[in-house]
């Protein structure tokens, strides 16, 4: 029943349309204005990908925090994010304002109860200024300033002990952060460099305090477009603990949406197992790139 009803939401996601009879509508107004409230038109865009990945295996099961529930190595991934301007060209660079709402969920569809294992929100908000450089091989294109927060909305349950004296430990993680990237692009290869700084922390009161050692402080990703074809190659890293991750993503456009495939390996997956090494190979579909 579980898998039927994430069929269902796909089948609805790929192919469902809406419409309207208005030629008896006389007001232009009235008109924009309906056609606008039915195609969601509300200056939302897309910010990351958007994608149901129905089918995510992992190398291993999952370990979870709570001692009677059991994590397979399948189950199913889904992120929605969106954006939306806010302004522009406040100092007269050509720069836009933009906040945006990311969550990434990953569904143990494939257990007996169906729980998800960890919901993630992330925040943003960044601008953008324009580089009109026609100089180098990889031109500089943009530089992002941005303030984020990333989370998984759990409480802090350090004290929580269960009457055999089991600890379900903290499973709270989160991190407040700044951080810039700068756009290059040579043709049809897209090339982003960033580089993020966590605020300072109370050593005590932190969720994960050594959070920044299985993610880094920086990362890059290439994107290269091949007729239809899109690909990217994400790699980050801390060079003092030598970890990090790789991911490596395809898609390819559909009837009216992608199909979509990513392998992830490394740290920081999700934040509840951070610093558990994963390597998982994820299929399905998105909705923008």
């Amino acid at each position: 029943m579980k898998f039927i009803f994430l069929l269902f939401f796909l089948y609805v996601s790929l192919y469902g349309e809406q419409s309207l009879d208005m030629k008896d509508i006389k007001s232009g107004a009235t008109k924009t204005s309906m056609q606008k409230w039915l195609d969601y038109d509300f200056g939302l865009k897309p910010y990351r990908t958007n994608y149901i990945l129905p089918f995510a295996r992992a190398s291993k099961p999952y370990v979870s925090n709570i001692p009677t529930v059991v994590y397979k190595d399948i189950e199913a991934e889904i992120q929605i994010s969106l954006q939306l301007q806010v302004g522009k060209n406040l100092f007269g660079l050509g720069e836009k304002y933009f906040v945006s709402y990311t969550q990434q969920a990953f569904w143990q569809i494939y257990a007996e109860s169906a729980p998800f294992r960890e919901t993630l929100y992330n925040p943003e908000a960044f601008v953008i200024f324009p580089i009109d450089d026609t100089d180098n091989y990889f031109r500089l294109r943009s530089l992002k300033f941005a303030l984020a927060h990333r989370s998984n909305g759990q409480p802090n349950t350090k004290q929580v002990v269960f009457d055999n004296n089991t600890s379900l430990g903290n499973l709270s993680r989160s991190v407040n952060y700044v951080y810039t990237t700068l756009r290059l692009q040579h043709k049809t290869i897209v090339l982003d460099l960033t580089a993020w700084v966590p605020f300072p922390e109370d050593p005590n009161k932190s969720d994960n305090i050594d959070l920044m050692d299985y993610t880094g402080y920086t990362s890059a990703k290439m994107t290269y477009f091949l007729d239809k074809h899109m690909f990217t190659l994400m790699g980050r890293g801390n060079l003092g603990t030598q970890k990090g991750a790789v991911e490596v993503t395809y898609s390819y456009p559909l009837i009216h949406n992608y199909f979509y495939a990513k392998i992830f390996s490394g740290y920081v997956e999700s934040l509840i197992d951070y610093n558990n090494y994963i390597t998982k190979f994820s299929v399905g579909f998105s909705f923008s790139r």
